[in-house]
């Protein structure tokens, strides 16, 4: 009897744990602003960036494409309103800045602010007592090498400020400083003939936002920074000297360790992460989902991107983008159009949601523009 009574304790746990973890269980960060795609070409082919072609916005995806940039200098502009559909005073928007100093090096430098609106404070009657106006920004610098004609590895240093607290309010939100590091790895392969057709290699990495947890709070837990792992890699079909299509394919993974699951009293999963070090947890988050090998699985987005482009002065672009719905649920459809004028380029795109969840980009249209000058480099 004792047997048959530990038997089926034992079922009922697993079974218990195993509801459990058929919960979403997504992973939470600080400053997850730092993961939005901040440029609208990126955002035309499905948030991809790592392995496509050098543009002003590279130091975002990979630094290292910088050492392959086309142009000796490079500047560009974005802005992208986030949350359409509820305000209109909430966008992420920003420049960035490239140098290729010579045939192997270049170096990088950009400004990623988003604002989070104003906010109207009240008091308990109703009169107004003040307005708070909160925002998020980083600051960062790169530099990248050539190892060899066809590969590059850059590293980037980042400097984060996150202001959540409303001051007048007294609230115990502290504003957060900090720094984080991305080492990243671009490989192009020289043009070589398919028969009908030329083509180009690429692939790509970057682990960006490397840096110690922080605490919005001074009683509260520490929060892991939104390590990233960026794998991408993609094929340039050159069809004739005005004709060229490009298809990407993009995977990322939070190397961030996945909440811990368990059933309390009330049968609702908390999640826990855990107390360790940034550093063990970008080891551990390999294998460390309740769930197994399957929930791992699950925490890997992946997306795809293609590009038509037509004498180097015009570009049509689609992609997808797909996360588990375990883990966020964002999936959506993206298109988006590039347009160059001498040496300045203006990229648009737009988002379809294809999730239950509702997006902060849904029906919206995405804008950048950049400036190429000084001397020329050959792109391939």
């Amino acid at each position: 009897m004792r047997k048959i009574f530990l038997c089926t304790l034992t079922a009922l746990v697993a079974f218990s744990t195993l509801k459990a973890q058929e919960q979403p269980n997504p992973i939470t960060t600080a400053a997850p602003f730092l993961l939005i795609a901040p440029d609208a070409r990126s955002g035309g082919m499905g948030d991809i960036g790592a392995a496509t072609s050098t543009d002003a916005f590279s130091q975002h995806w990979n630094p290292s494409k910088l050492a392959f940039a086309p142009a000796q200098f490079s500047v560009g502009v974005f802005y992208t309103p986030w949350l359409k559909e509820l305000t209109n005073d909430v966008f992420l928007g920003g420049f960035t800045f490239s140098n290729r100093i010579n045939d192997r090096s270049a170096w990088g430098a950009s400004l990623n602010y988003f604002n989070l609106g104003q906010i109207d404070l009240t008091d308990n009657i109703g009169q107004p007592i003040g307005t708070e106006k909160l925002n998020e920004f980083s600051l960062d610098g790169s530099y990248s090498l050539k190892l060899s004609e066809t590969y590059s590895m850059g590293v980037a240093l980042r400097y984060i400020r996150s202001d959540l607290g409303i001051e007048s309010a007294n609230s115990d939100i502290n504003a957060v400083n900090t720094f984080t590091v991305d080492i990243s790895g671009y490989y192009q392969s020289d043009e070589e003939n398919y028969g009908d057709f030329n083509g180009v290699w690429r692939a790509g990495f970057n682990i960006s936002n490397i840096g110690p947890k922080v605490s919005y709070s001074n009683d509260s837990e520490e929060n892991f920074m939104p390590t990233n792992l960026k794998l991408g890699g993609g094929f340039d079909f050159i069809l004739d000297n005005y004709n060229k299509i490009t298809l990407n394919a993009e995977f990322n993974k939070l190397l961030v360790p996945t909440p811990s699951v368990s059933v309390n009293d009330d049968g609702e999963p908390p999640y826990v992460q855990k107390d360790i070090s940034f550093f063990s947890g970008m080891f551990v988050s390999f294998a460390d989902a309740p769930g197994g090998f399957e929930e791992e699985m699950q925490e890997v987005t992946w997306a795809l991107g293609a590009e038509y482009m037509y004498d180097d002065s015009f570009a049509l672009r689609a992609g997808y983008f797909h996360e588990s719905e375990m883990k966020g649920a964002r999936q959506f459809f993206t298109i988006g159009a590039g347009f160059k004028f001498k040496s300045a380029k203006l990229d648009v795109s737009y988002l379809f949601n294809a999730s239950d969840v509702n997006n902060p980009l849904e029906n919206t249209l995405r804008f950048a523009i950049a400036f190429d000058f000084g001397e020329i480099f050959e792109i391939y």
